[in-house]
């Protein structure tokens, strides 16, 4: 029997219609949770989660790396929920590129933005409600590749690595305030968009989004109270 005393009840969602975003939204909802489902088309919200957009959850078309978007977002779940106990941040992209000799600020600026300066976009519209109530969990999916750069991934890795320093000097800052900061850093998710990208691997050994799902939940599980700033490796 599921203990709904320790089920997060508000959740917020980024990057909801996508693989992973699908998969974490139908955990919560399996545990009861009441879920903003954010992300950047209504339309793309609305065919992922039909009839779900009433009362009680929340659909959002948004832009994760507009301050005033986000503002507007956060504004409407706040009216409807009076609180948010987790949020967590999955919007981002993956592009491969050029050389670092080679690499086009075009390329450096779009991997920042969705992958790094997004998080302090999302953040700081749901945080402060967050430190008012004491308590809450912010998640961010950030990538295993984080800790070592490759040839031909340097904008991507990074967006991620600076990603991962935010979530560490983010949860120093909030600990204090009863908040919790983390990530998952996931190797290769077993996703449509990646299989078809990457058609001869072998996705036996990739991460499914179930489980990277499953990882998620317990980071904003009790379970997690003493994890502050940490990235947990899915390989």
């Amino acid at each position: 029997m599921i203990d709904t005393a320790h089920i997060p009840s508000h959740v917020v969602l980024t990057g909801a219609a996508g693989a992973l975003g699908r998969a974490v939204a139908q955990h919560f909802l399996a545990q009861g949770a009441r879920l903003a489902l954010l992300d950047h088309h209504a339309d793309k919200l609305a065919q992922t989660f039909p009839g779900l957009d009433n009362s009680q959850h929340l659909l959002i078309a948004c832009d994760v790396t507009s301050t005033a978007s986000m503002h507007d977002a956060a504004t409407q779940v706040l009216t409807s929920f009076q609180k948010v106990d987790t949020l967590v941040h999955i919007a981002g992209g993956f592009e491969m590129g050029a050389q670092v000799h080679a690499l086009e600020r075009a390329s450096w600026d779009r991997m920042m933005n969705l992958n790094a300066w997004s998080f302090v976009a999302v953040t700081q519209s749901f945080v402060p409600s967050m430190i008012e109530q004491k308590g809450g969990s912010v998640i961010a999916v950030t990538a295993a590749t984080a800790a070592r750069g490759q040839a031909a991934m340097s904008a991507y890795i990074a967006s991620k690595s600076a990603l991962q320093r935010l979530v560490e000097a983010m949860a120093a800052e909030l600990a204090p305030q009863g908040v919790r900061v983390n990530s998952i850093a996931p190797t290769v998710m077993d996703t449509p968009a990646n299989r078809q990208a990457m058609p001869d691997a072998n996705p036996d050994g990739w991460v499914s989004t179930t489980m990277a799902a499953q990882t998620i939940a317990f980071l904003a599980s009790p379970g997690a109270a003493a994890l502050h700033g940490r990235h947990l490796l899915l390989d």
